[in-house]
């Protein structure tokens, strides 16, 4: 059964960090593409980074660029968002892709504020 736990979220002041985890089962991360999504109240879910099914290409949108950075674990089959230099408008519930599969994580929390 193909399942994304997304953890790692929580309250963090401005310009801290925090790092995502999404531990997969049912598949391996290592042969697909994996994205994190974020939403915040009343807006649309975004996409903050892709990493390809090689591991070899990352994308960022340039609201995140230099900040995000998304890599894998293929030994522990999860996928990881490390977030520095947070800032209040990343505030949002983060969310774990599985690409060609379709598949959502459960969501994490994070809160930037003072």
């Amino acid at each position: 059964q193909v399942q994304l736990v997304d953890a790692g979220g929580g309250l963090v002041q401005p310009g801290g960090s925090l790092r995502l985890s999404c531990a997969a089962s049912g598949f391996r991360v290592s042969i697909y593409g994996m994205s994190w999504y974020r939403q915040a109240p009343g807006k649309e879910r975004e996409l903050v980074a892709t990493i390809s099914s090689d591991g070899g290409r990352t994308i960022y949108p340039d609201s995140v660029k230099g900040r995000f950075t998304i890599s894998r674990d293929n030994a522990k089959n999860t996928v990881y968002l490390q977030m520095n230099s947070l800032k209040p408008e990343d505030t949002a519930v983060y969310y774990c892709y599985a690409r060609t599969l379709g598949r959502w994580g459960q969501g994490t929390q994070v809160t930037v504020s003072s």
